[in-house]
């Protein structure tokens, strides 16, 4: 323990050098703080404790303070993180992240086991086959999920309007996302759902729209990023772009100047200035917003719906000199309006909110999109 803590202040006062003067007497009694704690929890808890383990739980703790989204991966974790498990190895089809010590749902994929077992977009996960997932890091309780194609797992979900916890089982798939579904309605109005916002999500958007285009009936769009977690920023930037014939459409802003980019539209807007509705929901984050967020303030969209997730960060994943690596967040999304996603979210011009604990996107039942076919053929 004391090797450890040794190490531990060395690293800390490596730091202390470029601190300012007037902080370094409190960050020396921190230093001292934290060493006695260790000691009496190494010599007082309950059960023996595993130091290198402590030192981990004690880095991430540091990460997550900062946000939900930055957090420390030890080398084992990461390790598998940079593994091809195709075809071994299944999911549930959920975006998570971390809050209150828990793992929330940002948003449960279409056509995946936790969208059909009924997870949705705001759940918290709290026990993962009976096992408590307060206390663990964000990448132990997405191992925990993840396992063997075809075996199941049982997850406790507390939601919001639910007065007990809800027990969910699922069973492990391999998670394929054809990210891009297109129909007509009506014969009128162009409907484009956008899963997530992978390498071939524009290409696969672009030649949707080129096939309803054909048809001269086509009085508008449609363009569903309900449950949307996100993905590539150069997919959001190209998507929106579809759309618009100039102005901003992202920046990004960080400490460091590198990471302060403007991204602006290009003339040629695909669907020839014909009215567009973007549905969002709670479930609708990160790349999303910012393709909804850049639609409505270039005035170009109508967003109808519920607030999105309000993810606004971009993180890097930094390796480390130990094989292990840390998710921190360096820079944040700013809209054209100057306003930041984070936390916040879209705010839809126009609230309708999902009816019912059974709601399910795109059926005859879909109140959202039925208000939005209203809109556009009355």
């Amino acid at each position: 323990m004391k090797k450890i803590l040794t190490l531990t202040i060395i690293l800390i006062l490596s730091i202390l050098g470029k601190a300012h003067a007037q902080n370094i007497d409190s960050l020396y009694e921190k230093i001292d703080l934290f060493s006695e704690v260790m000691e009496k929890i190494q010599n007082e808890y309950v059960d023996e404790v595993d130091q290198a383990e402590t030192m981990d739980a004690a880095i991430n703790g540091v990460l997550q303070s900062l946000d939900p989204y930055s957090s420390y991966m030890n080398p084992e974790i990461y390790k598998e993180s940079q593994m091809d498990t195709s075809g071994e190895f299944g999911g549930l089809g959920i975006e998570v992240s971390m809050e209150a010590g828990v793992v929330k749902v940002i948003s449960p994929i279409d056509d995946t086991p936790a969208a059909k077992a009924g997870v949705k977009a705001g759940d918290y996960i709290v026990k993962i086959n009976g096992e408590q997932v307060q206390g663990k890091t964000l990448m132990e309780a997405v191992n925990l999920m993840r396992g063997r194609v075809g075996t199941s797992i049982e997850i406790t979900i507390r939601r919001k309007g639910l007065k007990k916890a809800k027990n969910i089982k699922i069973i492990r798939e391999i998670i394929e996302i054809k990210s891009v579904v297109a129909k007509k309605i009506q014969n009128k109005v162009g409907y484009l759902r956008l899963r997530a916002f992978n390498q071939n999500s524009g290409s696969q958007l672009k030649k949707e729209i080129s096939k309803i285009e054909k048809n001269k009936k086509t009085v508008g769009y449609i363009l569903d990023l309900r449950n949307n977690p996100g993905g590539l920023l150069s997919q959001a930037i190209k998507i929106a772009d579809f759309f618009l014939d100039t102005g901003e459409i992202v920046s990004t802003r960080g400490r460091k100047n590198k990471e302060d980019k403007k991204y602006f539209a290009r003339k040629g807007d695909r669907i020839n200035g014909k009215p567009l509705i973007v549905l969002i929901n709670n479930g609708s984050a990160s790349a999303a917003e910012i393709v909804a967020g850049a639609l409505q303030d270039q005035k170009r969209a109508v967003v109808l719906g519920e607030s999105s997730y309000g993810k606004g960060s971009v993180q890097s994943i930094i390796p480390l000199k130990n094989n292990g690596a840390i998710r921190l967040t360096v820079s944040k999304y700013y809209l054209p309006s100057g306003k930041s996603i984070s936390e916040v979210g879209v705010i839809p011009d126009i609230k309708v909110e999902e009816v019912g604990e059974e709601f399910t996107i795109n059926t005859d039942t879909d109140n959202q999109l039925n208000y939005a076919i209203n809109l556009l053929i009355g």
